[in-house]
């Protein structure tokens, strides 16, 4: 539950800071701000499927590995 409400929290903040700045800029600035939150957004997403199907396997404590 806990990788899911981080990830939604972080590309919440994504968005909103990158719109933020978006709105802020003019021409070709503002195409290339924008595929940062997409790309953020699907890093993000990827990371925690990850970390779910780890925490599936019974692998809660990753650190140990290092």
């Amino acid at each position: 539950m806990v990788p899911i409400i981080v990830t939604v929290l972080m590309i919440l903040y994504y968005i909103f800071y990158f719109g933020l700045l978006i709105s802020l800029l003019d021409g070709i600035a503002k195409y290339f701000f924008g595929i940062f939150p997409v790309v953020f957004s699907g890093i993000m997403i990827k990371v925690c499927i990850e970390r779910i199907n780890e925490i599936k396997e019974g692998e809660e404590d990753d650190i140990s590995k290092y």
